[in-house]
């Protein structure tokens, strides 16, 4: 491994990386500290066979460096093939606090391939392969690097299967993991009939219905109307409700009123409000 100074126009993109640059608050925190210190961590990279770098880790200050106007940055190249590039890539990213479920499924999944690879290779001694002739699997590699479980790597990488729109809800966290991962199963004609339906009903599927569909598609049962049915029913838990942000009640209470309070005073007005125009019914 050796440390040196590239320009930055020497730099390329990981292939399929699965992580998104994001212009956030964070990111704008990188940048003003690239300003000011410089970049104090080096990218990862490794020799590209049409020349210059790929960066294996470091997608996220690079971007930083070009928007803070650096033309130079500081690498770290690395002598690694593609699959160990894959892992470190992978690594490098996965304990973030802010990885997205997309994010995550689509970087097991590359992981996973990337292990089983090297365990086809005699030449190898990582301590992913050591792990996996030890009698462990890929996935059960992943988790203890994780701390999660063989069977929820293999749930994440199911995500990998929904069409991009589907999976865009579970990364805004309109559709839970449970019912995503059922949808998954759907064909991709099943799973755009889903999706209009959730558009134009404004419902996403419970984890009943997600699996009554997955079924329904098993046995080649599943068309528009049937999903329609489905993802219309009123769900027990999701009767028609008026709901308040808390926030947009306030100001029409004293300073210091609790939630309660502010509940106990609405419920009173509405009360008045119903006699006012029962009394009006009855003198007509």
């Amino acid at each position: 491994m050796s440390e040196k100074i590239v320009n930055i126009n020497e730099l390329h993109e990981f292939k399929d990386n699965p992580y998104q640059v994001k212009d956030n608050e964070d990111m704008e925190d990188l940048i003003e500290s690239i300003k000011e210190y410089g970049v104090i961590e080096p990218l990862i990279v490794r020799n590209r066979e049409k020349g210059g770098y790929e960066i294996v880790s470091g997608h996220r200050r690079k971007y930083a460096c070009e928007k803070a106007g650096k033309t130079e940055v500081p690498v770290l190249v690395r002598d690694m093939d593609k699959n160990m590039a894959i892992i470190t890539l992978v690594d490098s990213n996965l304990q973030r606090s802010d990885i997205l479920p997309s994010e995550k499924a689509f970087a097991y999944k590359m992981k996973l391939g990337a292990i089983k690879h090297q365990g086809k290779r005699n030449d190898l001694t990582s301590f992913q392969v050591g792990n996996k002739l030890s009698g462990k699997t890929s996935a059960e590699i992943i988790a203890d690097e994780t701390g999660n479980s063989k069977t929820n790597i293999y749930r994440y990488i199911r995500l990998t299967e929904l069409i991009k729109p589907l999976l865009q809800l579970v990364d805004d966290n309109k559709m839970a993991l449970s019912p995503a991962v059922e949808i998954s199963y759907l064909k991709e004609q099943e799973q755009k009939d889903l999706l209009e339906t959730i558009e134009s009903e404004d419902c996403t599927p419970s984890y009943s219905q997600a699996i009554r569909m997955k079924e329904l598609s098993r046995q080649n049962k599943l068309d528009m109307d049937t999903i329609f049915n489905i993802m219309t029913e009123q769900k027990p838990n999701q009767k028609e409700q008026i709901k308040f942000k808390v926030e947009n009640l306030k100001g029409y209470f004293p300073k210091g009123y609790s939630t309660k309070q502010m509940e106990d005073v609405i419920e009173n007005l509405l009360k008045q409000y119903k006699q006012r125009w029962k009394s009006r019914e009855l003198g007509r």
